[in-house]
């Protein structure tokens, strides 16, 4: 098959999830809404509880408003992730993923080009959201936001995959949105997207662990080092590995969903 028709697919899956988020202007709000309220209201209380701005102990102090941007821009990652995938189980209640997936293309490409419009729609909701911390003095440095973008691609791309490994799994829409209740609020609590890990250490044993275990804490990291332009070689192992992981899970989801409708 020539190279023109997956071009062809890729821009007709990336055209169709573009103007499926236009028209929900009130889906970019809240993306925005959301995490913005985290970063004015939820930081303003830490340092009223805790008397303190800063989190040490890190070589260069920073203010905790700098600390959990990373982890609110993860955040918006996580929500657009769970919600593009939700789209794809109202895409099979109403008959539109059949035709998609009988598609003469390989379904790891159409899974691919779903998952690539998945990042670059969460990519311009996560800037947005760095435009608008630099109206309340969280600015980070500029050269961060260049080599933050692997970093925020990649997360996007894990996220999204663990999206569709959900969506390959769950046939019904009011399931998954128990769902996705229940997988975002343990990945992005249980992290280090608000608290250190070394302060949830001091809180609980376990519960450190849990963090230390969760992938999405690893995404978190990565993000939050390359925004400072380093590299965490330990979270971008985790991440790279947690996405292909998801990703052939996913995979192999969806082939035997057509499988048992061939039968």
């Amino acid at each position: 098959m020539r190279m023109t028709a997956y071009l062809i697919a890729l821009k007709g899956i990336l055209k169709r999830e573009f103007l499926r988020f236009i028209h929900q202007r009130t889906r970019f709000l809240s993306a925005l809404v959301r995490p913005l309220l985290w970063l004015v209201v939820f930081a303003a209380g830490f340092r009223a509880a805790l008397g303190v701005s800063i989190i040490p102990p890190y070589e260069t102090y920073i203010t905790y408003e700098t600390y959990i941007l990373p982890g609110l821009c993860c955040m918006i990652l996580l929500f657009n992730g769970m919600q593009s995938s939700l789209s794809m189980v109202y895409d099979r209640e109403m008959g539109s993923m059949k035709v998609l997936l009988m598609s003469p293309l390989p379904r790891a490409w159409l899974l691919f080009c779903k998952l690539i419009a998945i990042a670059l729609l969460s990519l311009a909701q996560v800037y947005a959201f760095i435009g608008l911390g630099f109206l309340v003095n969280v600015e980070p440095p500029l050269t961060g936001l260049l080599t933050v973008l692997p970093a925020l691609v990649l997360t996007a791309l894990m996220l999204g995959a663990i999206g569709l490994f959900l969506s390959s799994r769950i046939r019904q829409l009011e399931n998954f949105a128990g769902v996705m209740n229940f997988v975002i609020f343990p990945m992005f609590f249980m992290s280090s997207a608000l608290y250190p890990l070394w302060k949830m250490r001091e809180s609980s044993e376990w519960l450190y662990w849990i963090c230390s275990l969760n992938p999405f804490t690893h995404a978190v990291e990565l993000v939050r080092f390359a925004l400072y332009t380093e590299l965490n070689l330990e979270a971008l192992l985790v991440t790279t590995g947690t996405t292909l992981v998801f990703t052939v899970l996913a995979l192999l989801g969806f082939n035997s969903e057509q499988a048992v409708r061939k039968s």
